[in-house]
């Protein structure tokens, strides 16, 4: 009996122990490390013509920039044209700012400052845009390539990814040279020619850079949004990329001796190829939380409050549910695990010939913890004694670094930014996907992604997607913010 009690005062014991301290680490949890830009004095946004601005980004969205997968398909005439009227429409930019046209149709302007001891700084929007898809022009509620203006918005392909920051940048500039705004650091306005076909342009700029000795302060780009009815606060959030995930496409091959299909053997080398996939998909990379992913949930919960923060709080004991919970959903999932997606298949160029070889693309987002080493050495272990061969199709691109939370360069985008929307939280994230700021890691000490526009989750999905559209009020919020920035930080 006494042995009962003791057991059970013990048991009690622990309980009140575990309870007290998820009770305290509750109570004094905060993010750790980010700088919310308190003591930045921004300059303010100068003035200018709002309507004119949009008209020109619905006469900018007219010219189809358009990198299609293979680059012989591209029109060339169409970038010419783009910087032509860039010339046309932004005269003071021009005047104040020196061009030069990479032989790829890549642009890097530079405004020269008049502290040359000031590190500069890096703005970037790409100028190409994705093809609409075949048949699907139909379903536009305004044709792709028309810019029209409507539902106080500006409608077609590109106009949010990425001529909205293109322009908006142009209109920033162009309206604070005419108020005759003169810059302390150089500004670098760098503009690729093919980001949404592999970024070769801002790689041939970034080594212009380096070879003029740029060592930028920041870079900024585009990547994120404040997003309005962002996952577990259900409210707005400033979400700021510190980094993205790398990228490779690994090519898995079953070699078999072919054949009629008549005569089958015992296992086919298509049989072979999706043993293979399964292999590999069947085995994918862990959940962990670290990273910027693990910095934009600290957040979250730290607003969001309640069982939410318990859990981050004190993941020694709830980090099981955490996992689960952050895996329910791929966006969110994607943030925090190198991701595996089989894409494409090949096989018999005929349904009654056994093919001699099968193949399989698969394509990976690398996570920031993770190399393509890495991948490499899973997928063997995956496919074991599997008669196939695994390559790259190209070399990998690995993670990008990641960049401070509490630098100049990150206080100067987060005053900027939270001037416009005040009541949002304020987090760095993870971007999923590419951009062309990766290449300016070499010359510059921090990289940022982020746009100032306002969307929800469904609106989001309009990116490369149909019905593409800039709201005129997103549009303005993107004009004030690079002027500010720009103004603050180089002035």
């Amino acid at each position: 009996m006494a042995s009962k009690k003791t057991i059970l005062l013990g048991g009690l014991a622990v309980i009140v122990t575990v309870g007290a301290v998820v009770g305290v680490r509750t109570a004094t949890f905060a993010p750790k490390d980010i700088a919310y830009g308190s003591d930045v004095t921004l300059a303010p946004a100068p003035t200018y013509d709002l309507q004119a601005a949009v008209r020109h980004l619905s006469e900018a969205a007219q010219i189809p920039t358009i990198s299609h997968q293979d680059a012989a398909d591209n029109d060339g005439a169409q970038w010419d044209r783009l910087h032509g009227w860039l010339a046309a429409s932004y005269p003071a930019a021009h005047a104040a700012m020196t061009r030069t046209i990479l032989p790829n149709k890549t642009l890097i302007y530079q405004w020269q400052g008049s502290d040359p001891a000031a590190a500069p700084i890096i703005v970037m929007a790409h100028q190409d845009v994705v093809p609409v898809t075949p048949g699907t022009e139909k379903d536009w509620k305004y044709p792709p390539f028309a810019g029209t203006i409507a539902d106080n918005a500006v409608w077609g392909r590109g106009t949010v990814d990425d001529k909205g920051s293109l322009v908006g940048l142009f209109e920033a500039i162009e309206a604070l040279a005419v108020q005759g705004f003169k810059p302390k650091r150089s500004i670098y306005l760098v503009s690729g020619h093919d980001e949404e076909a592999g970024g070769s342009g801002a790689i041939a700029a970034a080594a212009q850079l380096k070879a003029k000795g740029v060592k930028a302060i920041f870079t900024i780009d585009e990547g994120s949004i404040v997003l309005t009815d962002t996952p577990v606060i259900n409210g707005p959030a400033i979400l700021i990329g510190v980094g993205e995930k790398g990228y490779g496409t690994l090519k898995v091959t079953a070699n078999a001796p072919g054949g009629h299909s008549s005569m089958p053997p015992a296992e086919t080398g298509v049989e072979t190829l999706a043993k293979a996939i399964l292999d590999i998909t069947g085995d994918p990379f862990p959940m962990e939380v670290r990273g910027p992913g693990a910095s934009m949930i600290e957040v979250l919960a730290a607003k969001k409050g309640g069982v939410t923060k318990m859990a981050v709080a004190n993941q020694w004991l709830f980090g099981p549910i955490l996992k689960r919970q952050l895996d329910g959903s791929p966006s969110t999932a994607a943030a925090f695990h190198t991701t595996i997606a089989p894409t494409m298949l090949e096989g018999s160029p005929k349904e009654n010939v056994l093919p001699q070889s099968a193949n399989a693309l698969i394509n990976y987002r690398i996570a920031p913890w993770n190399r393509s080493s890495d991948i490499m050495a899973r997928a063997k272990a995956a496919v074991g004694d599997a008669k196939v061969d695994l390559a790259w199709v190209k070399p990998p691109r690995e993670p990008s670094r990641i960049s401070s939370t509490t630098s100049q360069g990150w206080k100067w985008i987060a005053a900027a930014a939270r001037a416009d929307a005040p009541e949002a939280v304020l987090s760095p994230m993870l971007v999923v996907g590419g951009t062309d700021s990766r290449s300016m890691e070499g010359v510059s000490e921090d990289v940022y992604r982020f746009m100032p526009m306002h969307f929800t989750l469904k609106e989001s999905a309009m990116i490369h997607g149909t019905n593409e559209h800039m709201a005129v009020d997103s549009f303005k919020r993107m004009i004030d913010f690079y002027a500010r920035l720009i103004a603050t930080s180089a002035g």
